[in-house]
């Protein structure tokens, strides 16, 4: 037993107990506790909340390598979740939260004055939450399978088991804010390597500043390989996989049911704005970071690994080589590892690189607790947002009004339970790697809930045979395209499965549309609400005028 390992356990037993604490400390006692945290957290902790709920196993185990290994291409990730966040905070949060609901599927099943519509969106909210949850749990397994030297796997259910314990305390509620403590965690474990990095590599401890120099000279030893250069565009991919993969991020983003239940949590629409704008700061910490993260782990592996003997390797590469996610290869038989030898899954970059940088035990093991962060805190606003979907929208909406409080927070609790451990099964094996995992569920919501969103915020007109057309339609082709692209290799205009949205979401917006006109328009009732969330909340659309609201006394 060394130093690193005893170290790294130590911060993340550490980190652990600090969750599972503020879970507790802040345990539900009621519904509104459980599903919004009673609509009572100040915006910049929501903001840091949303932000630890965004940076997933993907945002800090994968992007940083996705972008080391596909270069340019990888830019897509990093533009998509950042410009998606600008279309939920200006076209769908404020609104969303004015009309005052628990969960997406909520709004759309009173939005549409429809229970089809509400059931058609909380089986799509679990099944798209529960591929996002494989993604997170899978990332847990690499951060604890190569801690403990244990297989994956069994890492998986480590992480399975620590889930279930904090999210099914504490709800909405104490998520919120162990969501902070873990933003918090993770956003120093990003920052203090690469700061490190910045300074060994070119004596500047701003890597924001820096790193173009580096990607200069990564370029002039790709030339000298003779490979494509690394920040050569569409490389790895062609234009339209970029771009679709792009809008799938970025319309998913605006319409995942785990990120939008977050601005439920505030008082206001005015907070759910500010919510939004804290949250991009907060993420653009990570995002802005890991251009420069993948570049200086490039460079590190090109010029301090890649050219020395199998015989002199490391030991870092042997417990990596162990986890099944490296793997190196002497295919010219001259006893020299080429860089071209080197095979590195995207999901070890980040965790991989404080080893192979040598910079001390307290930053890997700092790294490695980041990472369990990330993908815990994701893992639990998915939870809920499962479990609010199965608790309260079917069981208590649909099949069984009149549950007690009691009953409706242990139907939720059991939920949570469940769905941790059938997707900690799935994720044993999973069926690709994080950020693939993660695209598919961005390529489904953008499909599937982001038309019938947007149209049901902005479009009085749309109804409940247009919605309903519209989700299904949406979830079946998106569904379907990722299949079949990733079994049978069919490329639409060279759209991969991660960039299935941009299929499925114009149909799924012209079905909606379509169908809506060729039946009857919706209540007025309905039309006024609508016409209602274009409004301020001290403002009331009503009998086609708007009205000031009597200020309260």
């Amino acid at each position: 037993m060394d130093m690193q390992f005893i170290t790294s356990v130590g911060l993340i037993v550490a980190s652990f107990a600090l969750y599972i604490g503020i879970a507790i400390f802040n345990r539900a006692k009621q519904t509104s506790d459980f599903y919004v945290a009673s609509r009572g957290v100040p915006p910049i902790w929501n903001g840091m909340a949303i932000a630890g709920d965004w940076m997933s196993a993907a945002s800090f185990i994968g992007m940083a390598g996705t972008v080391m290994i596909m270069g340019y291409d990888g830019l897509a990730y990093i533009m998509g979740w950042t410009g998606g966040y600008l279309l939920l905070t200006f076209l769908l949060a404020p609104q969303l939260r004015k009309y005052g609901r628990y969960t997406v599927p909520e709004f759309i099943g009173d939005r549409f004055d429809s229970h089809t519509a509400r059931l058609i969106a909380a089986l799509g909210t679990m099944v798209i939450s529960f591929i996002y949850i494989v993604g997170q749990l899978s990332g847990a397994g690499v951060v604890l399978g190569r801690l403990f030297e244990i297989d994956t796997m069994v890492g998986t259910m480590i992480g399975v088991v620590i889930i279930t314990i904090y999210a099914t305390f504490g709800g909405m509620k104490g998520i919120t804010w162990t969501q902070v403590a873990q933003f918090i965690v993770l956003i120093v474990a990003y920052l203090i390597p690469v700061i490190f990095m910045s300074l060994q590599i070119t004596g500047n401890p701003l890597p924001w500043m820096s790193y173009g120099q580096v990607v200069g000279k990564i370029g002039e030893l790709d030339r000298d390989l003779g490979i494509t250069e690394f920040f050569v565009p569409f490389a790895s991919s062609s234009k339209m996989q970029f771009i679709a993969l792009m809008f799938c991020l970025m319309a998913g983003t605006a319409a995942l049911p785990h990120v939008i239940v977050r601005f439920y949590t505030v008082s206001t629409m005015k907070a759910a704005r500010w919510s939004g704008a804290w949250a991009l700061m907060f993420i653009c910490m990570l995002y802005l970071t890991a251009p420069a993260y993948a570049a200086f782990s490039r460079f590190i592996l090109m010029t301090q690994v890649a050219g020395k003997a199998f015989t002199e390797l490391p030991g870092w590469t042997k417990a990596w080589i162990d986890t099944g996610k490296l793997k190196l290869a002497d295919l010219n038989a001259d006893g020299i590892l080429q860089w071209t030898e080197i095979k590195m899954s995207n999901d070890i970059v980040v965790m991989a690189t404080p080893e192979i940088a040598e910079l001390g035990v307290f930053v890997i093991g700092l790294v490695a607790a980041g990472a369990m962060a990330a993908a815990l805190s994701t893992a639990g606003g998915l939870l809920i947002a499962i479990s609010s979907s199965f608790a309260h929208d079917i069981y208590y909406r649909l099949i069984n009004p009149k549950a007690s409080e009691q009953k409706r927070l242990l139907i939720a609790r059991l939920s949570i339970a469940v769905a941790t451990v059938v997707a900690g099964i799935v994720a044993l094996d999973p069926p690709g790697v994080i950020t693939q995992i993660v695209a598919w569920a961005f390529s489904l919501a953008s499909a599937g809930f982001f038309p019938v969103l947007f149209l049901g915020v902005w479009w009085k007109r749309a109804n409940a045979q247009g919605a309903i057309a519209g989700m299904l339609t949406g979830l079946l082709i998106s569904a379907t395209y990722i299949i079949l692209a990733k079994n049978f290799g069919v490329r639409l205009f060279g759209i991969a499965d991660t960039g299935a949205g941009l299929v499925g979401a114009p149909i799924s917006l012209i079905v909606m549309y379509v169908v809506s006109m060729m039946t009857p328009a919706p209540a007025q009732k309905l039309q006024e609400e609508v016409m209602d969330l274009r409004y301020p909340e001290q403002m009331t659309f009503k009998d086609g005028e708007v009205w000031l609201d009597e200020p309260a006394r």
